[in-house]
């Protein structure tokens, strides 16, 4: 089986900030969806999968097991002007109207956890069907770590592919890239020879564990540390080629000590393996991962809605989406395909 996995607030949130040139709220609110079906239509067609997961958003778990985590995001909408945020609450009512179509009237999985993001549901999903492929639908960076040999990100945006083998533009081009010090991909021209060093997707998750993530306000392990290391000083990058067998290298970067401005002393490890918790996809607790698995087994569609292709219809007059419902066919068929895989125990 072939999964589509869509980072469901992510692509219509993208797809606002393409429709902010509009020149009143409701063509905005109008383009927004009208860009995101579009897109989920693109990707289904072009990746031929069997079945379309809608990943949602709920209040993460990473905010109880660390304070500052994006607390920096209520900063920035309390800066909003009376305006903004008013538009702002119509876009998420606009966006939860729907997710509620998507859940009600379409055979799509449309999967919220309470308690988890996104990304748990998409990394959960991926776990739980270990022998299938999955295509990732995202913008966001932090699902590289997540690429392997059945899983490919695709970034819309740009048209970028990544694989284990590196990124490839829309005709299939291979692409050169780099992977800067804050753990950012920088993707450049078309390379016939260029060869994507091998595992760089765990070197990102590895560099990112360690610098943090100011995006999510997730404070670096140890500022400062060197990418590379010197005579006298180890570096990041020979910290992760020893991360197996823990030798020298791992343990003289990890027991480093360093003190805040507070005056507080931190251990890298500890400050590490906090940072591995709340960025690496695969390492919630425990307790989390039972809670998004039972919620994905709750929430699968294991639905046999009819008349799906009328449904889609209604919500694109809804909306006056008059260009979207002339798709109403090629959307309603991947809207229309169950689920059809099974669970790995």
């Amino acid at each position: 089986m072939k999964y589509l996995l869509i980072d469901t607030a992510n692509m219509f949130f993208r797809a606002r900030h393409s429709a902010h040139r509009a020149s009143d709220t409701w063509t905005k609110l109008g383009f927004a969806l009208h860009l995101t079906m579009m897109s989920a239509n693109k990707v289904a067609r072009r990746f031929g999968v069997d079945h379309v997961v809608f990943a949602l958003e709920g209040r993460s778990w990473r905010k109880d097991y660390y304070k500052p985590y994006k607390a920096n995001r209520a900063v920035a909408r309390g800066a909003m002007s009376e305006t903004e945020a008013e538009e702002d609450k119509l876009f998420w009512e606009t966006y939860d109207e729907l997710t509620k179509y998507l859940s009600e009237k379409t055979n799509c999985s449309v999967i919220r956890c309470a308690t988890a993001e996104a990304d748990d549901i998409i990394g959960r999903w991926i776990a739980l069907h270990p022998q299938d492929e999955h295509i990732i639908v995202s913008s966001d960076s932090d699902f590289v770590q997540l690429v392997a040999p059945n899983v490919q990100l695709y970034n819309g945006i740009n048209d970028h592919l990544f694989s284990v083998d590196g990124v490839t533009d829309a005709k299939g081009n291979q692409l050169s890239f780099t992977i800067e010090s804050n753990s950012k991909i920088k993707v450049g021209k078309a390379d016939k020879s260029f060869v994507a060093p091998t595992d760089y997707q765990k070197w990102v998750l590895f560099l990112k564990c360690v610098r943090g993530d100011p995006g999510d306000n997730v404070f670096s392990a140890y500022p400062g540390a060197p990418v590379k290391g010197t005579k006298n000083r180890v570096g990041i990058t020979e910290a992760f080629e020893d991360r197996n067998k823990k030798g020298y290298n791992w343990n003289n970067l990890m027991l480093q000590r360093w003190t805040d401005h507070e005056e507080k002393e931190h251990k890298v490890l500890d400050d590490y393996e906090r940072n591995v918790t709340l960025i690496d996809l695969t390492a919630q607790p425990q307790d989390i991962k039972d809670v998004v698995d039972t919620v994905i087994c709750e929430q699968i569609s294991n639905k046999d809605i009819g008349m799906v292709g009328a449904h889609f219809l209604k919500f694109c007059g809804k909306y006056e989406l008059t260009k979207l419902s002339d798709q109403a066919e090629p959307i309603g068929r991947w809207l229309n395909q169950t689920y059809k895989g099974a669970l790995s125990d």
